[in-house]
């Protein structure tokens, strides 16, 4: 098959959270409007969506076809012959065989081939964009190679942020990021992310794998269903493999053993708080999580937080809202991030917070307060509590809370529970943990 030209195509607390809701609305609508930032990073992430998992029709011959480039244009992969083939994509899993169900070119590519992608083109006067699908029958399991090629090296490093962006700001319904990698020894250099989705009993989950090698950006992703999330080694492994094929046209071939150096996909939009893809998935819930700024956060009846008085350096909260789902307007997480002069400042910021709620049943009369667990790791500690405050008139008022500390920052976070709309102990000590790390780069 060979490469055609490609046409870009566009693509109280309850009354202060709906504020924030319809704010979040706004963005969210701006965004799906087609609303683009290229911001330059050195690493991200993406996730792959296979849009051909279900096609059954033999996909083209592989090789097939001359170029249709006209003379005075770069020839660059401007044929198949360079993509994965049934026997290459053998990496992904050993049981089974694997074979090529659909090849598509920048002229006959869906709209969208991976989770996340929000556009067509990560570079819309690129070259060519190859798409090339595979599925085991044996497994059920799928693949896919997607490759843009710019017209030059400096374009196609902006093809490679746009891509890592639209996955490190993936805002994808019940889609949440596992694991996350930066890759050295594929292409010039790369990232490799794991996300979910919850699919029955199991869940799926998907590998995904964004290299930059030279004038091209490469994404190969595998889709399998299994209970417990995969390893980074099959897509490495195949990824490395891809990118030899190509880089001997595109250029930045890479050096050395592949290697996968566990790393957070950078959140651009907040640095310092949560992404979307960060948020725990309700079951409930069908649309995606979107942030939302609030106001600065005091906490809890339970908590006592005073950030001026514990003499943070800084502090903000973001708010995160499913603004299209059907939900109470109190329905939302609160992520509040404070930064202290020194790691000790923040240690007994943390403790104090922690004495605070775990003593609340002995100073506030209507409150009941059961501990949902503690955090400790290298580098994260904390504890999270369910309370709840009777306001005598049948009524009762039920929050998730979580206080830890990392490094010289500290996290809390407010998660009201509604009738139908709660998340297990273990799912939001997952969160606390992910707002811990990610708190590292709030300034």
């Amino acid at each position: 098959m060979a490469g055609s030209h490609r046409a870009p195509r566009g693509g109280g607390r309850a009354a202060a959270r709906e504020a924030r809701r319809q704010k979040a609305r706004k963005r969210n609508q701006t965004i799906a409007a087609g609303a683009a930032v290229v911001i330059l990073v050195g690493g991200g992430g993406v996730a792959a969506l296979n849009a051909f998992g279900g096609d059954k029709t033999p996909g083209p011959k592989v090789g097939s076809g001359p170029a249709d480039d006209k003379p005075s244009e770069s020839n660059v992969l401007a044929d198949d012959k360079s993509l994965l083939d049934a026997a290459s994509a053998k990496t992904f899993g050993a049981t089974g065989a694997w074979t090529v169900a659909k090849t598509a070119d920048g002229g006959s590519a869906p709209d969208s081939v991976f989770v996340c992608q929000t556009q067509r083109f990560a570079d819309p006067s690129g070259l060519r964009t190859w798409v090339r699908t595979f599925q085991n029958a044996t497994t059920k399991d799928t693949a896919v190679q997607y490759i843009e090629v710019s017209n030059d090296k400096a374009t196609a490093s902006k093809t490679y942020t746009s891509v890592v962006r639209w996955l490190s700001q993936c805002s994808v319904a019940q889609t949440r990021l596992i694991s996350s990698y930066v890759t050295t020894g594929v292409g010039e250099r790369g990232v490799l992310a794991v996300f979910s989705q919850p699919a029955g009993a199991k869940t799926k989950y998907k590998t995904v794998a964004v290299t930059l090698a030279g004038q091209a950006t490469m994404v190969v992703e595998h889709d399998t269903l299994a209970s417990k999330p995969p390893g980074p080694a099959a897509v490495l492994t195949t990824a490395q493999a891809a990118a030899k094929k190509i880089c001997g046209q595109s250029g930045g071939c890479g050096s050395g053993a592949p290697v996968a150096k566990p790393a957070l996909l950078p959140n651009l939009d907040a640095p310092g708080f949560m992404a979307p893809a960060d948020l725990p998935v309700l079951d409930e819930i069908k649309k995606p999580w979107v942030s939302a700024p609030a106001a600065k956060s005091s906490g809890g009846t339970c908590e006592k937080i005073d950030f001026k008085k514990a003499k943070a350096a800084n502090y903000s909260t973001l708010t995160y809202v499913t603004p299209e789902a059907q939900v109470p307007t109190e329905f939302g997480l609160d992520d509040t991030v404070a930064r202290f002069g020194t790691q000790a400042a923040a240690a007994s910021f943390v403790s104090q917070i922690r004495k605070n709620v775990d003593g609340c049943e002995k100073t506030v009369s209507n409150a009941k307060v059961e501990s949902t667990g503690a955090l400790k790791t290298s580098t994260v500690t904390g504890e999270s509590w369910k309370a709840s405050y009777d306001t005598g008139d049948g009524k009762k008022f039920v929050y998730r809370i979580g206080i830890a500390g990392s490094g010289s920052r500290a996290v809390y976070l407010l998660f009201p529970v509604l009738k139908g709309l709660d998340i297990s102990d273990a799912a939001f000590n997952e969160t606390l943990a992910r707002a811990a790390d990610r708190s590292a780069t709030f300034q």
